[in-house]
């Protein structure tokens, strides 16, 4: 076998078939839906948002809590993002302590910490540090909802070494054996494209993938394409940008079946320091 094909072979581990074509395993198909439409719909997904704009009032996060509260059964997976990190200990400040409790009192939510790993060249202290400073949030979190649920690690490697192997396995054991993370602790690396194969073969809960530009995703070469369509959904995540409006539907169409975890903006800079005119088209695509 090829070494290309052998690694489509290995992207494809673990990659669920829907025993109803459209219909997630597990789903029961809605009786009063025609067949036939349900058969035409992509799978259900869920909205991870890179929330990297500071809470000044109530107002900046509203576009989010209004999408929460109006789409119960959709779910989303939000970044919490204080400072390119937790910022500093013990707890967030009086804004984020205002905003974070909102999103953790909704069933269809799950809120991670966003830690960076510059490819594993960040002491790996530095990162345990913020993984700790983030599970001391959680000290009065009964009382006061202030919590993290896992840790979405920026600026990972997409190459593996024996190095890299061994800083990355050190710090998802650091995640998953942290007390103050609570729920599934997920791990959650963004190299922003497909990993090579040994990192495919020990990928953690969540991959982003890809992490480009409209235009960019468009151009994938043919092997390029090929792979992102064999990698495995479960975990799998797609963030696009500068997407045309017009587009938007029809992209997040495209990459239900393929993603997990999609994020879709046509905001062309600044990408997630604002919610973009088609927040709400993004929105709708997702839930419908």
């Amino acid at each position: 076998m090829g070494r290309f094909k052998e690694f489509l072979r290995i992207l494809q581990n673990k990659n669920p078939k829907p025993s109803t074509p459209g219909v997630s395993p597990g789903l029961t198909p809605n009786a009063s839906r025609p067949q036939s439409a349900i058969s035409d719909m992509p799978p259900k997904s869920t909205v991870i948002v890179p929330l990297y704009m500071y809470p000044l009032d109530e107002s900046t996060w509203e576009p989010l809590h209004k999408a929460i509260d109006n789409n119960p059964d959709l779910h989303f997976l939000i970044v919490i993002n204080p400072n390119s990190g937790p910022g500093e200990p013990p707890a967030p400040d009086a804004n984020y302590s205002r905003e974070l409790p909102l999103f953790n009192t909704k069933e269809n939510v799950t809120t991670v910490g966003y830690v960076r790993m510059q490819y594993c060249k960040r002491s790996i202290e530095k990162v345990y540090d913020d993984v700790a400073v983030y599970a001391g949030w959680s000290k009065d979190h009964d009382s006061n909802g202030i919590y993290v649920e896992g840790i979405f690690l920026d600026e990972a490697p997409n190459e593996w070494t024996a190095p890299i192997g061994t800083y990355l396995n050190s710090v998802s054991e650091k995640i998953k054996g942290t007390a103050g993370i609570l729920g599934r602790k997920l791990v959650i690396h963004n190299p922003g494209t497909i990993p090579d194969e040994q990192l495919t073969r020990e990928r953690p809960d969540v991959t982003a993938v890809f992490e480009e530009s409209y235009a960019r995703y468009r151009a994938c070469g043919k092997n390029e394409q090929a792979a992102l369509d064999a990698y495995a959904r479960s975990g799998a995540t797609y963030i696009l940008h500068s997407v045309p409006r017009n587009q938007v539907q029809a992209v997040v169409r495209e990459l239900r079946p393929r993603a997990e975890y999609i994020f879709v903006t046509d905001r062309q800079k600044k990408y997630y320091e604002g919610f973009g005119d088609s927040w709400s088209d993004f929105i709708r695509a997702m839930g419908e």
